[in-house]
Order: structure tokens, then sequence, then C-alpha cells
């Protein structure tokens, strides 16, 4: 009889055991069954796949696609929530801290344009032209050109006609003939003038060509590179504009004091990239919720260090068309650490910045306070969700909140539906959307859509192939009249042989 109650107490946590492991195994896959939250919203893993798998744009099925699709909806459905209550996204000290980086950039850009006026360069004179001083030429040129798999008979051609014209050549009629002769359309109605540029601009034997000549002096023999030959001329200091070589070669000076002076902050800051450093900045521009917080050291130099926190901040304030991001996993390790100790100077020269008191003035900061408004207030507008439309559509909190969510799904289904183009939401509105309202993207979640998705495209495609109409052209060896069978009496074709490649020069 005393067993009793051991055993009942035996059964009972036996039951709850199980109870809780049933609980835990449905929290666990409900975890699964969501790739991101957003505030209240949550962005299933089917729907994700159905996005995807059923997407009219030509998107490659992949969890990067998938996690960039999930980051959007995110920060599309935060923007919408804001709205939906009333959020107007104008905290000043959020907006600070999101737009940190950027703030660095101005303060960096006031320090350098100082330290460019402490320089001492001038605008260039006569003397410096003509021992081309900073490597800067003008010239004048007639192109005889020939197309780029031109046969030597050809070249021979355009060669003797070139050389025809070159015998009549002369610093008094060159314009003119330039004008009347060359294949340069840039260089018609202009007399060939090419104007002021840098030798390492120009190929190879079109810059030394040029440069063995003294001012004013028209070439006696032909220069050929690859898109022709070419009569050239040195232009004389007095056909030279005088306002473009003055800009380019105090530019060239201000280029040249400003490596001796980074060159000197290197070796004073004694900036020192650490072993590891590639493989974890390569890391963080994959991933950069992950590394977002990381403060690993990436350098260290004099007073301070670079972590991969700071390193992103500056990465992510780099244009667009640079495309760091995707590209620098790709780049050798080594050009990846010179990258990292450039960034690193920059946190040394802020440094300097703040010895030198430089700030953003008041009307800075409100000027970034007012165009950080307008991204707010368009990107509203974009994704139909601007709070007094909600407000006059929907009465209350709860129910401005589903309308402004449902106008986002819209708005995401016609972006895959290829009816839409995406608006990307900069990082500093996307940091201080995340830092007010909860959100989270599920890695494993993000993983089963992009499974979904490829067997929603698998059936569809298979679909698509099975309602091809039959190609009425008989394959080959089958009868006349006949139709096609797959398969049958087919030939084995032969490989076309490679078409020859012209050999390069050397």
């Amino acid at each position: 009889m005393r067993a009793r109650p051991w055993f009942a107490l035996a059964t009972a946590s036996l039951m709850f055991a199980l109870a809780a492991c049933d609980g835990l195994k449905e929290a666990l896959t409900a975890h699964v069954d969501v790739a991101a939250k957003a505030a209240n919203q949550e962005l299933s893993v089917t729907r994700l796949a159905d996005l995807l798998g059923n997407a009219k744009v030509p998107v490659p099925i992949t969890k990067e696609n998938a996690g960039v699709v999930a980051d959007l909806w995110v920060n599309y459905q935060l923007l919408a929530h804001a709205a939906a209550v009333g959020d107007s996204l104008t905290d000043k000290k959020a907006i600070d801290q999101a737009v940190e980086p950027i703030t660095k950039n101005m303060r960096l850009r006031k320090f350098t344009d100082t330290l460019v006026k402490s320089f001492k360069v001038d605008s260039g004179s006569e003397g410096t032209y003509n021992q081309a001083a900073g490597d800067l030429y003008a010239a004048r040129h007639i192109l005889f050109g020939f197309p780029p798999a031109a046969t030597q008979t050809q070249k021979d051609s355009v060669r003797k006609k070139a050389e025809s014209v070159l015998a009549t050549v002369n610093n008094a009629n060159f314009a003119q003939m330039a004008d009347k002769y060359t294949s340069d359309p840039s260089g018609k109605g202009k007399g060939g003038n090419l104007g002021v540029y840098e030798k390492q601009q120009m190929m190879p034997p079109f810059a030394n060509g040029v440069a063995a000549l003294k001012p004013g002096q028209v070439g006696q023999s032909l220069v050929e590179t690859s898109y022709g030959f070419h009569i050239v001329q040195r232009l004389p200091f007095d056909q030279v504009d005088k306002g473009e070589y003055a800009q380019k070669y105090s530019g060239s000076a201000v280029n040249k004091a400003d490596s001796i002076y980074l060159a000197g902050l290197d070796k004073s800051s004694k900036i020192d990239v650490k072993p590891n450093a590639p493989a974890l900045a390569k890391s963080s521009v994959t991933d950069p919720v992950k590394h977002r917080k990381d403060n690993s050291v990436l350098a260290s130099f004099k007073g301070g260090d670079l972590t991969v926190s700071q390193f992103l901040g500056w990465v992510e304030t780099m244009p667009p068309q640079m495309q760091v991001s995707r590209q620098l996993p790709q780049l050798p390790d080594s050009v990846v650490k010179h990258f990292v100790s450039s960034i690193a100077q920059r946190e040394v020269m802020l440094q300097k910045a703040d010895s030198a008191k430089v700030t953003l003035s008041p009307e800075d900061k409100t000027q970034l306070y007012a165009q950080f408004s307008q991204l707010v207030q368009t990107l509203w507008q974009e994704l139909a969700v601007d709070p007094k439309a909600l407000a006059d559509s929907a009465k209350t909190v709860p129910e401005r909140e589903r309308l402004a969510a449902n106008r986002v799904e819209s708005y995401v289904d016609r972006i895959l539906g290829g009816q839409a183009q995406p608006v990307p939401v900069p990082q500093p509105l996307a940091m201080v959307l995340q830092s007010k309202f909860e959100s989270s993207i599920n890695t494993a979640g993000v993983e089963r859509s992009v499974q979904g998705a490829q067997k929603i495209r698998a059936v569809a495609d298979s679909t698509r192939a099975a309602n091809q109409p039959k190609s009425q052209v008989p394959l080959p060896g089958a009868p006349s009249g006949a139709a096609p069978t797959p398969g049958a009496n087919q030939q084995p074709t032969t490989p076309a042989a490679p078409t020859p490649q012209p050999t390069k020069k050397p």
C-alpha cells in the first residue's frame, strides 16, 4: 500500500515530463515555422517560400536572397508599425546613435578640407609644364583607326594613308588636319585636342610617344595603339587651357602632399592589422546583423583600436556602387588587410580631428535630422502607409496596424511579382527602427523557406515544361511527315570545332 503514493508520484512526473517534451517540441516547431518577426507581425516559412518560389522576377533561390527578402520585410513592417502607432521616428538620441558613421564621415571631410588648405601648393607655370611636373601633359592627335580584328593587310593600308598625311602636318595646320582626317569622334571639331592629362591615364605607347616630344613638337613617326595609328603633338604652353592645367597641377600637388602626410601618419600611429583581420572583415560584411555589436579588434594603433563594429560602420557609409559587401569576401587576404589598414587610418585621422576640435555645426545637425525625416516620409509614401492616410481609413490603432501590415504584404507581393521596385531602407533608419521595436530573423526558418521555395519552383518548372507545345520539326532520321518521337533515330552530334582566336600581341 505504501508503494502507491510513490508510484502515483512517479507516474505524474512522467506524464508532466512527456507533456513538457510535447510543449517544447511544439514551441520549437512553431519557432522554425517563422522566418522573421517585426513588431506584431510574423513572416511564416510558408509565406517566404511562396514569395521566392513563385517570384516573377529572376531571383535565384538561395539562403542569401531569402535573407535579403526577410530583412526587407522586417524593415518595411517596422516602418508600417511606426506609422500605425503614430511614432514619427524623430528621437534625436536614437538618430544620433544610428548616424554616427555618417557624422564620422562628415567630421573627417571637414578635417581633410582644413588639412588641404594648410598644404602649400601653387597652380603651376610654363616652367612646371615644360618639365612635365606631376606627370602632366597636354596633347592633340589625329587617329587613323582600324578594327580590333584587322588583318596585317588592312593595317598596312591604314598606315600608308596615315604616313601620307603625317608628311604634310605641322603646328600651324594640325587642328585643321585633325578635323579633316581623325576617326576619333571626340576629337572632331576640337582639332584633336585631348586637353591636360596625367601620363598614366593614357595607353603606354601613346603616353610614351607624347612624353618623348618637346612642347610644340609634332611626332615624326606614327604611334600605334590598339585603336589605330596616331599622329601626335605635345601642345606648347601657349595653346594649353591655363585654367584646366592650374586645376590639375594643384590637384596633383595636393595628392602628393596628402600622400606624404598619410605616410607620416602611418609611421607615427603604428597601425597593426591583426592576423585574423581578413577573415573577420569578410565574415562581418557577409552577415552584418550578427557583427553589428562585435567588438573584436581588427587593428590597433597608437591611442585606440578598430573594432569589427566600427569597421562595418565605415563600410556601410561607402557608395553602393562600390559593392564592398559583395566584393570584399572574394578578395585575397593581402588586399583585405590593406583595406582594413585604410579604415584604421580613418579612425586615426578622427583622433586628429578631435584634437583640432572639429565638430558638426548646429546647422549640420539640423540638416541631418531634416534629411532623416524626409527619408521616413518618402518611404511611408512608397509603402502607402502614410500616418494620415492610415488614420483616414482606420479609426483605432489595432485597425491601423492591420491595414498597414496588409499594405506592406501587398507591396512585397508586387516586388516579387515584378510590378514594383524594392525601395531600400538605409542602415541608419533600420537601426532606429530595430532599436525602438522588436524584430528578429530566424536563420533556421529562412533555411526551411529556401527548401520550400525550391520545391515550389521545381513543380512550376515541371508543369511549364509539360505544357510546352510539342515541336513540329522532325528530328534527324524521322520519316517525312511522321510525328517526332523523342530519342528515335537520333544521330550523335559532333561538337563544333572551336573558332580560331586571333593571337594577342605580346
